[in-house]
C-alpha cells in the first residue's frame, strides 16, 4: 500500500501569523503555488490560498498589509503521513479540495496535492474515481 510519505512534498515553504497578506501574494509568485501553510513554532495554525486572498482579502477590500490571519483558513483537513494515497484521495473528493497539509505529532511535515496523487501510480480504483470527482466539481466553478 503506498501511503502518503511515499508522494508528498516535503520541501514546504510557510509563513508565520507576523507576515502578512502582500509577503504571502509575493511568496505565491516566486515559488508559483496556489497555498502556503501558516506555521507558529512548528505548529499548523492555517492556511492561505490564492483564492482567500481573493474572496477574503481583495473582494473584502483589506490593504495588502493586513495580517494573514485575517484571511486564513483555520479549519483545516490534514493527513499523516502513514495515510494511504487512497485515503487522501477520498478525503480530498469529499471536502473539495486539492491540497492536504501532512502533520505528525503536530508538526507540520508535507503537502500532498491533487497533483502529487495524480502523477504518482496506485492500484485502488477508488481513488481515481475521487480525483476525478474534485476535477469535475471545480470545473463546473
Amino acid at each position: 500500500m503506498q501511503t502518503v510519505r511515499d508522494v508528498m512534498a516535503t520541501n514546504v515553504e510557510c509563513c508565520t501569523p507576523l507576515d502578512n497578506v502582500y509577503e504571502v501574494a509575493v511568496k505565491m509568485r516566486d515559488l508559483n503555488v496556489g497555498a502556503i501553510p501558516i506555521v507558529e513554532n512548528g505548529q499548523l495554525i492555517g492556511m492561505i490560498t490564492d483564492r482567500d486572498l481573493v474572496v477574503r482579502g481583495i473582494a473584502e477590500k483589506r490593504p495588502g498589509s493586513s495580517q494573514v490571519t485575517e484571511v486564513m483558513s483555520e479549519h483545516l483537513i490534514t493527513v499523516s503521513p502513514d495515510t494511504s494515497v487512497e485515503e487522501a484521495a477520498e478525503q480530498m473528493a469529499q471536502h473539495q479540495i486539492r491540497r492536504l497539509p501532512v502533520v505528525e505529532n503536530g508538526k507540520l511535515v508535507g503537502i500532498v496535492s491533487l497533483g502529487d496523487l495524480a502523477t504518482n501510480r496506485y492500484s485502488d480504483e477508488r481513488a481515481g474515481r475521487a480525483l476525478s470527482e474534485i476535477s469535475e466539481q471545480n470545473q463546473l466553478h
